[in-house]
């Protein structure tokens, strides 16, 4: 790959570039473009496109069913998937509640990053065939597109997407449930949210998930300065969903901030682990690629 070809992969992925283009589905093509250029430099280098109809050899395969040409290329052992095997059926679950509207100075805001995700992940869903669906929620279900495999669906989704305004109170526990018992056929369901809710609560529904035998991938989308708290003069904090707000002498909150905030995010992914969920800390500053490797390993896996 030429020293160019590595800057434009960079810049497919960067959100603050990202965020520039003039529509979603500019951003979403972007953003796929740029992670299939990178996946010539990972160890699935020259398995980019095909992934969906290739499966990892496991014991008990047909050795004849291998793809040499696969293996050729990336060093690893995968069997050739048949028609039956491919389809896969998920669900996004995003995010919308007015936490998700927060931004620090120089960042974009949450909703935005996550918006340009799950555009991302559609984008690439259905052009691998797969069947894709979209939930909006803060306190309540605002939109649910059930799962569809054509391509004319992005387009419903991507518009959906594009008027997403961030709106009421978080109540994730409450809507997941409610979203679990209405999927009646199992598949993958990606959730996309800051998760600042009660986690005992959230964890506690997404196991209703798990329970009705739905692959799991969460992608928890934070503001840098929500992980790092690095204010650096006295500010007014305003609570963007109760309009509360307190003045506040940051540098004096950083090590208990930091600690208290470190043991939450430790205890989401320790629970995730223990319930079989994929769990992924984001913020808006990381590229996108890192979200899309993580949907690729879990696709892979699940055949």
């Amino acid at each position: 790959m030429s020293k160019q070809e590595k800057n434009d992969f960079k810049k497919y992925l960067d959100p603050g570039i990202v965020s520039k283009l003039s529509s979603l589905e500019l951003k979403a093509r972007f953003i796929v473009e740029g992670f299939m250029l990178g996946l010539h430099r990972s160890p699935y280098h020259g398995f980019s496109v095909e992934f969906s109809q290739h499966r990892p050899y496991i014991q008990g395969d047909n050795p004849k069913d291998i793809d040499w040409k696969v293996y050729a290329k990336s060093d690893k052992f995968f069997v050739k998937q048949y028609e039956e095997e491919t389809n896969l059926k998920c669900h996004i679950l995003l995010d919308i509640s007015k936490s998700m509207s927060f931004a620090s100075e120089g960042n974009i805001k949450k909703i935005e990053y996550a918006s340009m995700l799950v555009g991302a992940l559609s984008y690439l869903m259905l052009n691998q065939k797969d069947a894709t669906g979209l939930v909006l929620y803060s306190d309540k279900i605002h939109h649910f597109l059930p799962p569809k495999a054509s391509n004319i669906y992005l387009t419903e989704i991507l518009k959906k997407l594009s008027t997403v305004t961030p709106d009421g109170n978080t109540q994730t526990a409450a809507c997941l449930n409610t979203i679990a018992e209405s999927i009646n056929k199992k598949g993958l369901i990606i959730i996309i949210s800051d998760l600042l809710d009660d986690i005992s609560k959230v964890l506690t529904s997404l196991k209703h998930f798990r329970f009705k035998q739905n692959e799991v991938v969460v992608f928890q989308v934070l503001d840098p300065q929500e992980r790092y708290f690095a204010f650096s003069k006295d500010a007014i904090f305003k609570d963007l969903e109760t309009d509360e707000e307190m003045t506040t002498q940051p540098h004096l909150l950083q090590k208990s901030y930091q600690e208290a905030f470190n043991s939450f995010l430790k205890s989401i992914k320790q629970d995730s682990l223990n319930y079989g969920i994929d769990y992924n800390l984001l913020d808006t500053s990381v590229p996108f690629d890192k979200a899309l490797y993580a949907y690729l390993q879990k696709r892979i896996r699940l055949h």
